[in-house]
């Protein structure tokens, strides 16, 4: 692992075989944490996987309901209420 040094502007390079390992593109925008002590850091969309993976694991979704067409039903049932009064 090479040691990387930090500028007087707190801007750290990273060398082009790591980019390569991780699949960072130019330009591309990274999640940064601290984690037990350490600075980690990982392409945003890497970590919307993660994210991802972390809700479907704590959140149980009945996926045979479809939430948006409860909502516009729920929607529809208002406004029929409200064009009743």
């Amino acid at each position: 692992m090479p040691s990387l040094a930090m500028s007087e502007n707190g801007r750290v390079l990273i060398p082009a075989d790591m980019r390569e390992k991780l699949g960072i593109k130019p330009k591309e925008r990274l999640y940064a944490e601290i984690k037990d002590g350490a600075l980690v850091l990982m392409p945003m969309s890497q970590h919307f996987v993660a994210l991802r993976a972390y809700f479907d694991s704590v959140l149980t979704i009945d996926k045979s309901r479809s939430l948006s067409d409860e909502l516009i039903a729920e929607r529809r049932a208002e406004a029929a209420k409200e064009d009743a009064q």
